[in-house]
């Protein structure tokens, strides 16, 4: 109760309080707490965000659970808020499963349900990443989950001149 106090979203009983809910109740009350404006929307927004689990048995075959660390979902925003510039852009749904990914701080990973497609273009976020600053994200997406981008072995699933003109590998 003290670390949710101290961040303002409980307010404990005080002696007075206690007395009175003592006399209520019975019995000696040791200790009483409320909630604080702040802690009541804390409650009411953390009920009403949205999840990336699926539903209880609804758990669709065709998604993977991917688990990723700070690192890789910063990678990942980064690419997924480029998507009305890039040529390339993010798998469909790609963008939805990042703003309603959960983080699970126990493990310090972000949880998201990913089917094939949206997988491989993590991969490529991944990869401009790689490219661009740090492979560490890359290289452990690669280790954790076996999906790899090169530009090489691109299978051509994806649209490389989704906006016209020449796009990645291509001449213009």
């Amino acid at each position: 109760m003290n670390a949710l106090e101290s961040q303002g979203l409980v307010e404990l009983a005080g002696r007075d309080d206690r007395a009175e809910l003592s006399a209520l109740e019975g019995r000696p009350v040791r200790w009483a707490a409320r909630l604080t404006p702040y802690g009541y929307d804390t409650l009411t927004y953390g009920c009403s965000r949205p999840r990336a689990e699926p539903p209880p048995g609804e758990a669709a075959p065709d998604r993977q659970l991917v688990e990723l660390i700070p690192s890789q979902m910063a990678a990942l925003r980064a690419f997924v808020g480029l998507t009305g510039q890039l040529r390339a852009p993010p798998a469909d749904g790609l963008a939805e499963q990042v703003r309603t990914a959960s983080c699970d701080h126990g493990i310090k990973r972000w949880r998201l349900y990913l089917t094939q497609k949206q997988m491989n273009s993590v991969a490529y976020g991944l990869w401009l990443h790689r490219m661009t600053g740090s492979a560490a994200e890359a290289n452990r997406f690669a280790r954790e989950y076996g999906v790899v981008h090169s530009p090489a072995r691109d299978s051509g699933e994806r649209p490389l001149t989704a906006r016209g003109g020449a796009g990645v590998g291509e001449r213009g």
